[in-house]
């Protein structure tokens, strides 16, 4: 590596059906295609590793790793996890993402084996597990953000069950089967009685959200937009629908976080955020999606308890300037580094590191000299003592590894 520890980092955008258009080709200053663009990914998984500028040429962050592990990840890293163990990525939330449930590292293990042996390929869309590792995530908000996140506390529950109409026959089995006997009910029920149950709460949500009458606040505005915006409409109602009205909603404010661990089932539904998670892609799903669903699998793996949200918030480093968000996961730690004109911020990193630059300009300063602007990041590998000097009022997130 030169000894070179300083680099310029280039992510990759995937384009998924729900996302947006406008705000991540703004923020890397490239001109729309057409395509919504989802995700802007920096890290290295294998199926959408960012590239690295260096001396020789630009090589992929994966490659980066691989052929010097201690150098870039420290030896502690290398030791504990054999790879960079975070995935950084910056959301562009336009239509609901699925509802999901993340496996635990134990489990991510078995069940990529055992899909394996199946010969099941590893694009298959019935494949739920697309490697051998956990994922639990953190995000960031940048702006209000929308968000379902684990099953209603019990009283609460209890009053949506017994307040709406099309739910008071689901009453008594949450009474005697509790959480788990009423997510099972409903998931494996079958779609014509999901039609039959959902249509007319449905039918009323739809024409409430076309009207502009709802806050995003209540379930039945998310519904209505769900109904909105399925190709099936009527024919085939989504069984997700249950779970706006059984899990809790959150509104998150910029600067604000939420934690989702192994098992809470969730989903994003409206915004823009910074995420930073266990290096996986394993999702198991469990509806607001056309994808693939196993239920089986979905219940054997979701926590099935009160969930109470914990908005998580940033606390001050030993530099003023840097909040760090502080969760359970050893895969990760995310920080937002805010800079005033001509202020500089200064660290030596323990392990590799991502950072991108979301507003403003700097120059990063270590065994190499980088001139960020917004969109740019970079790729900071383990015991580089560097810099970073503001030219104008500048955001930067960062992406490390609790030391």
């Amino acid at each position: 590596m030169n000894n070179k520890k300083l680099f310029l980092l280039k992510g990759k955008v995937q384009h998924y059906a729900w996302g947006g258009y406008d705000y991540i080709p703004q923020l890397l200053n490239i001109a729309p295609n057409g395509q919504p663009s989802a995700e802007y990914w920096m890290g290295a998984h294998v199926s959408a590793p960012s590239m690295i500028q260096t001396p020789e040429g630009d090589v992929s962050l994966d490659k980066l790793v691989a052929a010097n592990p201690q150098e870039v990840l420290g030896a502690a890293t290398q030791s504990r996890f054999g790879e960079l163990p975070y995935l950084f990525k910056i959301l562009d939330v336009k239509d609901m993402l699925s509802i999901q449930v993340h496996p635990t590292k134990v489990e991510a293990e078995k069940g990529f084996a055992r899909e394996n042996e199946a010969g099941i390929p590893l694009n298959a869309p019935h494949r739920n597990y697309k490697d051998a590792n956990h994922k639990p995530e953190i995000m960031v908000a940048l702006g209000e953000f929308w968000l379902l996140h684990g099953f209603l506390p019990e009283d609460k529950l209890k009053a949506v069950l017994a307040n709406t109409p099309a739910f008071t026959s689901l009453a008594p089995i949450f009474e005697k089967e509790g959480y788990f006997g009423l997510y099972k009910k409903v998931m494996e029920m079958p779609q014509d009685e999901v039609n039959t149950m959902l249509a007319p709460l449905a039918d009323q949500a739809l024409a409430d959200y076309q009207a502009g009458t709802l806050s995003k606040s209540d379930p039945a505005f998310w519904t209505g937009r769900a109904v909105a915006n399925d190709p099936a409409g009527f024919e085939r109602l989504d069984r997700g629908i249950f779970s706006i009205y059984f899990f809790n909603i959150m509104q998150v404010q910029e600067g604000e976080a939420v934690f989702q661990d192994a098992g809470i089932p969730h989903a994003y539904l409206e915004g823009q955020n910074v995420e930073l998670m266990a290096n996986s892609d394993n999702v198991l799903r469990g509806g607001l999606t056309p994808k693939h669903i196993d239920v089986p699998e979905l219940l054997k793996h979701t926590r099935f308890e009160a969930v109470h949200p914990v908005i998580v918030r940033g606390e001050l480093a030993d530099d003023p300037a840097e909040a760090i968000y502080h969760s359970p996961a050893p895969d990760f730690q995310v920080s937002r580094i805010q800079l005033e004109a001509g202020i500089t911020y200064k660290h030596t990193s323990t392990a590799a590191e991502i950072l991108i630059l979301m507003s403003g300009a700097a120059t990063v300063t270590g065994s190499d000299t980088l001139a960020l602007t917004k969109g740019q990041c970079a790729f900071v590998a383990f015991g580089e003592t560097y810099s970073v000097t503001a030219s104008a009022s500048t955001v930067i997130f960062k992406a490390a590894i609790p030391a």
